[in-house]
This record gives structure tokens, sequence and C-alpha cells, in this order.
């Protein structure tokens, strides 16, 4: 039987969860705007895969060297897979419009998820790496 999904809310979904990994839809929400992020995250002991199917987003790698963080922002192309492995910070920047489909394990996000809150000045260096992407 062929199975079908559709998230239309705000916001992070999982909506397939078999047996030790999940499908999730990330549909825009606040905080992942191209200039209101606010914090990075890690996880620790899994990959985590993304594929941009609507809009313009920007995956974000974060290279933590103990006070100073260093961004590689990488625009989304639609249909792309790309991978985060495990131990990498990263965040996502997305235009309103934006819908991207995520491949991890299962309660990644509850039970191998750490964050980072970013600086005022951090903030604006990764903002306006953002906006050179998306331009």
């Amino acid at each position: 039987m062929i199975e079908t999904y559709t998230f239309k809310d705000k916001g992070y979904h999982p909506f397939l969860v078999r047996e030790g990994w999940q499908v999730a839809q990330l549909n825009y929400v606040e905080k992942h705007g191209r200039d209101d992020l606010d914090q990075i995250e890690v996880h620790n002991q899994s990959d985590e895969a993304f594929i941009l199917f609507k809009g313009k987003a920007v995956l974000v790698e974060a290279l933590v060297e103990q006070e100073n963080i260093h961004f590689n922002c990488q625009y989304m192309k639609p249909g792309v897979t790309y991978n985060i492995p495990a131990g990498t910070w990263h965040e996502i920047a997305m235009n309103r419009d934006a819908k991207i489909i995520i491949v991890e394990r299962a309660n990644t996000h509850i039970q191998d998820c750490s964050y980072s809150k970013l600086t005022e000045s951090q903030k604006q260096v990764l903002y306006s790496k953002i906006k050179d992407q998306l331009s």
C-alpha cells in the first residue's frame, strides 16, 4: 500500500518513523529566517540529510574553535541531498516559502541534539554570509 504524507503548517514535523530512522519536513518558521537565526545545533551520534524541494534555503556549517565560530554557507539547490555528518554544528536559513525534507535517526532531536546560542557579533557575521548566498 502506498502511503502519502503532506505537512502544510510551520515548523518541523516527523511524519514517517520506522525502525530507528525517520523522515521529517521542515517548513519555514521563525528562528530559521535569513536574519533571525540565534543558535546552532549538533548531533553527536548521527548524520542528518536535507533535501530542499521548495523555496530558497542556505545550509550553514559552523566550525567551532574555542571562542571563535567560522561559518560555511551552502546555497541549497532543489532536489539535491545534503548530508551533515555526526559531530558537525549546523543550522538552516530559509525563505518564507521554503520546504525541506530531513532524513535522520529517529528521535535525534530528542536524544542526540545540543544547541549553542550565538552572540550578537556572530549573528551579524552569519546573516551577512546568508544574505550573500541568497542574493
